[in-house]
């Protein structure tokens, strides 16, 4: 009879490894600890230490878990007389080098990641598998990776000597075919432990977002966002009665100068009536969309940071110059959940933004009301459009398609991975707009820059930071991209009655203290038109979804809406709020304090905005109902059988029968 010893001899194997994958990602978590103590230090003491990496610990055991399956299932089932074979051994030792390479592999690229978002693996990382060109060639040109990966095999080397005796020891020991195969169920089974117990869902322990992030595992985050890409709202979040919900929604939006078209309800179809406001206009709209555009760089939002004085003078100039918005919050963290939010004017929902669903043609758009009004709606883009998905939905949403594959070389001062040079595709904006001006058809264009983006790199000579030295050089860069085109358009024949709308998609990053930090979503929004828009600062907390309704209004139009954001010029005291969210939670901030609504039927309230530890609210909390009306309904209107989004409410241009 075998021995306890023998019978587990080759799964022995799996300590040596599983013990240096948990030291590695404790090792991890240490380090990234140490580079955000300033962040994290105030809530640090002996138990919430060992509450994090007792967390952390079961992340890491589960996700190893769940990894180690391919190795027991061949530790299990390969013949004795395969496994003592000459060729076993090399082939044994070459297996636990690439695993620990993919270790080493994976715990370098969670640093990275976490450098770039401040936060483990999530939706993003699994956004960056699918778009690999851009993403690896990105990652090419930000870092010398054939000396890390170069770097990376040596230390895989190393670990491997140094693991050479247990190792060997695992590779000698063998068992019987029975003992193989019940060690082989009994591990089997640890998967199944670990999805029961965790239900891959990422851990709330703390207060403290960056705790949060700190205790969950890389690789488990990865899978678990893969997974989960969406979110069920009725499945996860808290919801009240809809009758109630639709009433609040109703008097959320509701303006003024608008009547609804239906009595009641989730369908929001009303009519907004600007003819107070003198003839309707059929100026030109240029609307430039920002990459990674946080306020804080601008001198105007009061930015203190010493080492990045003076990176936007024509922006800071422009505000003078501007109806400038000085207290506007981005919905989400992502390109496409800003181009959502201007588009299409609604609340953010749970899981991907709308621009990746499938079934998301024909809504009703910003693009489509320009078109229905006879002009050319264009969406211009830096990059190749099939990233994220943007040339599909915007080609089914009123607009026409320019993007890096139909621009020459000629036309191309620079280019990275992710795009051309903004210099350049301000550059065809501006063609574009002359060649609809020579046919007498008016403009409406959603410009969608690259520039400053990773790898922050841009033409020599244009700026006084040296390309591809960080993203002050890059806000810089496109600071200047921005004055050039005004100063060229201001030349053209167009320009005098051409609405200029610069406004950021997000901001350069979303990782704080809380789930939802509001200093994160704050973004920049200047409407520049010398002969038609009066310079303002507008000091009205507002979102992202405001701004299609207020560009429609500048322009005095009157048409029939489906929208869920207000004119801001039309907004009172008590309109005031801001959305905000991540691909989990959802927030509602005004001037007292930001709700926020998470998976499991959680809501909390920060007192004030900004504030390091949340209250929690009870489902029946009558403070809940404005963030439900408006994250409910949205939920609603999306899931699809209401159909409340598809098409134009009657028609778009015109009043409805009865109103004067």
């Amino acid at each position: 009879m075998l021995s306890t010893d023998q019978s587990s001899g080759r799964f022995r194997l799996l300590l040596p490894l599983g013990l240096t994958a948990l030291a590695g990602f404790a090792l991890l978590r240490s380090a990234l600890l140490a580079h955000n103590w300033g962040d994290v230090d105030a809530d640090l003491g002996i138990g919430t230490l060992a509450r994090l990496y007792g967390t952390g610990a079961l992340y890491d055991l589960a996700f190893l878990a769940y990894a180690a399956v391919p190795l027991v299932l061949y530790l299990m089932l390969v013949p004795q007389r395969l496994y003592r074979s000459r060729w076993q051994r090399p082939l044994a030792y070459g297996l636990c080098f690439a695993l620990l390479y993919g270790l080493l592999f994976v715990l370098a690229a969670e640093w990275v990641f976490w450098s770039e978002f401040g936060a483990r693996f999530n939706f993003i990382a699994v956004d960056y598998l699918v778009y690999s060109d851009e993403v690896l060639g990105n990652i090419r040109e930000s870092y010398p990776i054939g000396w890390l990966l170069g770097g990376l095999g040596l230390l895989a080397l190393a670990l491997l000597w140094a693991l050479r005796r247990p190792i060997g020891r695992a590779l000698d020991g063998d068992s019987s075919g029975r003992a193989r195969l019940l060690t082989g169920c009994a591990l089997l089974l640890l998967p199944v432990a670990a999805y029961l117990a965790l239900d891959q869902r990422p851990g709330q322990a703390f207060d403290n977002q960056y705790l949060n992030e700190l205790a969950e595992d890389g690789p488990y985050q990865f899978f678990h966002a893969f997974r989960d890409a969406q979110l069920n709202y009725a499945q996860f979040y808290i919801q009240h009665d809809d009758e109630a919900v639709s009433a609040e929604l109703r008097r959320q939006v509701q303006q003024p100068n608008q009547t609804f078209l239906t009595p009641s309800g989730y369908d929001l179809s009303r009519h907004v009536d600007n003819r107070d406001r003198g003839p309707e206009q059929r100026l030109n709209v240029m609307m430039i969309v920002v990459e990674s555009l946080s306020a804080k760089y601008l001198g105007v939002h009061g930015m203190t940071d010493a080492d990045a004085t003076d990176l936007t003078p024509n922006l800071d100039r422009l505000a003078g110059q501007s109806l400038w918005l000085s207290k506007l919050y981005a919905t989400g963290t992502r390109t496409v959940r800003g181009l959502e939010s201007l588009t299409l004017s609604v609340p953010p929902t749970p899981g991907e933004s709308i621009i990746k669903r499938p079934h998301n043609g024909g809504l009703f758009s910003l693009g489509q009301l320009f078109a229905a009004r006879g002009y050319d709606s264009t969406f211009l883009y830096g990059g190749y459009g099939y990233f994220d998905n943007m040339n599909d939905f915007f080609s089914k949403n009123g607009f026409r398609i320019v993007d890096r594959a139909d621009m020459t070389a000629p036309e191309i001062a620079f280019a990275n991975v992710w795009g051309v040079a903004d210099e350049s595709l301000f550059g065809r904006a501006m063609r574009e707009a002359d060649a609809d001006f020579a046919h007498s058809r008016p403009f409406f264009q959603l410009v969608m820059t690259t520039s400053n983006h990773r790898p922050y790199s841009y033409p020599d000579g244009r700026i006084d930071i040296p390309s591809k030295t960080g993203r002050n050089g890059a806000v810089k860069y496109t600071d200047w991209a921005i004055g050039d085109l005004l100063e060229k358009a201001h030349q053209k024949p167009w320009f005098k009655d051409t609405l200029f709308v610069i406004v950021a998609d997000h901001c350069a990053g979303s990782d704080g203290r809380t789930a939802l930090p509001v200093d994160r979503y704050h973004i920049p929004l200047f409407i520049y038109s010398p002969a038609h828009v009066q310079p303002q600062r507008i000091e009205r907390l507002v979102a992202q979804i405001d701004v299609a309704p207020t560009l429609l209004g500048l322009l005095n139009w009157s048409y029939n809406s489906r929208f869920f954001g207000k004119d801001i010029l039309h907004m009172t005291d008590s309109d005031e709020r801001a959305l905000l969210s991540n691909y989990q939670h959802l927030g509602l901030l005004d001037h007292q304090r930001l709700v926020v609504l998470s998976p499991g039927f959680k809501a909390s309230a920060l007192a004030p905005p900004g504030a390091a530890h949340a209250r929690p609210l009870a489902v029946d909390d009558p403070g809940l109902d404005p963030a439900l009306a408006l994250f409910q309904g949205a939920a609603r209107v999306d899931s699809g059988h209401l159909g409340l989004w598809q098409g134009q409410p009657q028609n778009a241009a015109t009043r409805p029968a009865g109103l004067p």
